[in-house]
């Protein structure tokens, strides 16, 4: 699906548009991007802290009647199939897969809701940091690790790449909905540039998207994340982080 976003901008544009997976949140300061898909953690922090030029402009409506045509997420808890728990509240004591601690849908997500329960992170007795919500998946599938919030998107997905895993995990408990990843402009590009790049992605045809399992893009703005702002002020006066 970026892909196919990188292309069209290019393809209007008139201009070579190239794909990079990012490795560095340095990428964005360097000026070795112009535009990107950024978690929306990520993206409040890196703006409040030392970018506020970054900017939001548009973001995927997923598929499903869930999503109710808005651009939002969810962050799924699963467990193995044959877990007792029915819920987060059951967790207690266990072992929690994490993608990456940059990541909304499985890290700060995870901290608010326990926020909210009044406990701290150690209400899981391990939080194993796994690189991507799909070894997440994997580990909790093969019972090497008790549960994990998962991105909604990203499960649909790997449900369908891999329909084996439907009979392996269950879904207990629903985080969210949050806004989801935006495309991000970096404070370098003119203002020009950045409207009809977002005028281009929310033109993209739902044919080019279906297979990513979008609707649609639509143009946002940084107010459409203070539902994350609020949740990271939260967990940052709270003290919260993964084992403490």
């Amino acid at each position: 699906m970026y892909q196919v976003v990188t292309l069209s901008v290019g393809q209007r544009l008139g201009r070579p548009t190239r794909l990079i997976a990012g490795e560095s949140f340095e990428q964005l300061q360097s000026g070795d991007v112009d535009f990107a898909f950024l978690c929306g953690y990520p993206y409040v922090r890196l703006k409040s802290e030392n970018m506020p030029g970054l900017e939001a402009i548009a973001a995927p409506v997923v598929e499903g009647d869930r999503y109710r045509g808005r651009p939002v997420y969810f962050s799924d808890v699963i467990v193995s199939s044959d877990s007792s728990a029915t819920s987060l509240e059951d967790l207690r004591g266990c072992t929690w897969a994490y993608n990456e601690p940059d990541s909304h849908s499985g890290y700060l997500v995870t901290l608010y809701r326990l926020l909210e329960m009044g406990e701290s992170a150690a209400f899981f007795s391990r939080w194993e940091q796994t690189g991507f919500h799909q070894r997440s998946i994997r580990l909790v599938a093969e019972g090497k690790v008790d549960a994990s919030a998962i991105d909604s998107h990203v499960l649909a997905m790997e449900l369908r790449e891999r329909p084996e895993l439907e009979a392996r995990i269950r879904v207990i408990d629903t985080l969210g909905p949050s806004t989801i990843q935006p495309l991000v402009a970096m404070e370098a590009v003119e203002p020009r540039l950045r409207r009809t790049v977002t005028e281009i992605v929310i033109a993209i045809a739902r044919e080019q998207l279906e297979w990513g399992l979008v609707e649609r893009f639509v143009a946002v703005e940084d107010s459409a994340y203070d539902d994350i702002r609020a949740m990271l002020k939260a967990v940052r006066s709270a003290g919260l982080a993964a084992g403490s």
